[in-house]
């Protein structure tokens, strides 16, 4: 029996990737690795870990995602800073889903030492 792959679209098991940050074992050191974790949990219905890494500034009282909703990839296209040496960086990416896709520019700040996710802008 093989281990599923993460959902992020590195390779590796989801619980040597994006699996150890949504069980609270690490934090995801740069933007990118939180966008992708993000993604993740959209893709495994992890409301609760969407919602703790949300800035506390932006985030909603909650989240109801949509188990309907098939996502189908995740394609990084730009980053800009967002690293260990940054206090802030943008994430630009398209995820896809059966029938569409969603291609965003989001924003991401450390607060507490932990990367979050601020907001974004969706892109053409």
């Amino acid at each position: 029996m093989t281990t599923p792959s993460c959902p992020c679209g590195l390779p590796g098991p989801y619980e040597n990737c994006c699996g150890r940050f949504h069980s609270g074992a690490a934090s995801a050191p740069t933007a990118e690795a939180l966008m992708r974790s993000r993604y993740s949990a959209f893709v495994r219905l992890d409301a609760g870990y969407l919602l703790r890494t949300w800035h506390p500034r932006t985030r909603p009282e909650r989240l109801d995602l949509d188990p309907g909703t098939r996502w189908a990839g995740l394609e990084i296209l730009a980053t800009t800073d967002g690293s260990a040496f940054h206090s802030a960086g943008t994430v630009t990416f398209r995820a896809s889903y059966r029938g569409g896709s969603l291609h965003e520019r989001s924003r991401f700040e450390r607060v507490g030492g932990a990367w979050v996710y601020v907001d974004g802008e969706f892109l053409e």
